[in-house]
């Protein structure tokens, strides 16, 4: 904390001149999961455009490890001067909190400055094709034939992924078995080899293996429909009522980042979600923008993770970094 102190004592004092001239070097924009997963693909879509619009480099580097903790806990540590970034998502979050606030209380403006929300779209159940499930209720059928038998992958212990599932089966009252990665990417590559049997996915990662056959989809996890995938059913109208998961993904900057550098960031950011390109090629990936501003993402934040806390807390998951109690 000492180190960061002239720093923040820098940014508290410069005021909105400390962003007039900003960015003058490099930004590193952390995504703290490997390479291929949602988060992943999206922060450089943005980190490209923000490149091209302030002429200045802005560089995406993978720290994955604990199910995006090690990655996010990193950006909270860092100097609050807008040239470090972090793209997470619900999944980061949530493995950081268990570290940063280990007595359960967290609250995202503590450790972070929330820019926006890029997306927040539904997760796809998607099976490898050898599963012999065309159908969610063919899929609960085939998990209580085979108690632990079929097996979820998902980018971490209390990733979003992992824990989409985990309220699947409990809402389901079906055993699955979870494989954990440090990554959607890694996850899904196996997804394809037939090492395991499914996965809530974010569509921006396996949207063309659907397309192409080498993945089947069985659901999205949304309370609705989604319009990217219109004649696929949700989970809840597919025999699980009530049954509703989305995970965000979004920009975020350390705590006690200059309001004028997380208003400049989040401008910048929202402009670049109206351009048709960025518009389109989310749209190929099955995403669209969702801007907000950084007060609304912050309380968004917060309201989410108290809810998968919730569900963490009833059935005694163990998420990276916490203590065992």
């Amino acid at each position: 904390m000492l180190k960061r102190l002239p720093v923040l004592l820098l940014c508290l004092l410069a005021g909105p001149a400390f962003a007039a001239g900003y960015p003058d070097h490099a930004i590193k924009m952390v995504v703290p999961f490997a390479p291929g997963g949602g988060t992943d693909v999206l922060g450089r879509i943005i980190a490209q455009r923000l490149s091209e619009k302030w002429g200045q480099p802005v560089v995406v580097e993978n720290q994955p490890g604990a199910s995006g903790g090690i990655g996010t806990r990193t950006v909270a540590k860092a100097d609050p001067d807008g040239y470090t970034l972090l793209m997470d998502s619900t999944g980061g979050l949530m493995a950081a909190a268990a570290a940063l606030a280990p007595d359960g209380h967290f609250d995202v403006n503590k450790f972070f400055a929330p820019i926006t929300v890029v997306a927040a779209p539904p997760y796809l159940v998607v099976v490898n094709p050898k599963v012999k499930a065309t159908s969610i209720a063919e899929l609960i059928k085939l998990a209580k034939e085979k108690p632990k038998g079929l097996t979820f992958g998902s980018s971490g212990v209390g990733a979003a992924s992992h824990l989409s599932a985990v309220l699947f089966a409990k809402d389901a009252g079906i055993e699955l078995l979870h494989v954990p990665y440090r990554g959607t990417g890694p996850a899904v590559t196996d997804l394809l080899g037939g090492r395991i049997d499914l996965m809530f996915s974010p569509s921006t990662t396996v949207q063309a293996m659907i397309e192409t056959g080498k993945l089947r989809v069985l659901a999205t996890t949304g309370a609705k429909r989604s319009k990217f995938f219109p004649n696929v059913p949700t989970v809840a109208e597919s025999g699980v009522p009530g049954y509703q998961s989305v995970g965000w993904f979004g920009l975020l900057a350390p705590a006690h980042t200059p309001p004028d550098i997380v208003a400049k960031l989040n401008k910048a950011v929202v402009d670049i979600m109206g351009e048709k390109n960025v518009i389109d090629h989310m749209a190929a990936l099955g995403a669209e923008p969702e801007p907000q501003a950084p007060e609304e993402f912050a309380r968004y934040i917060n309201t989410d993770i108290a809810k998968w806390d919730a569900l963490v807390a009833e059935r005694h998951i163990v998420m990276p970094g916490a203590k065992k109690k």
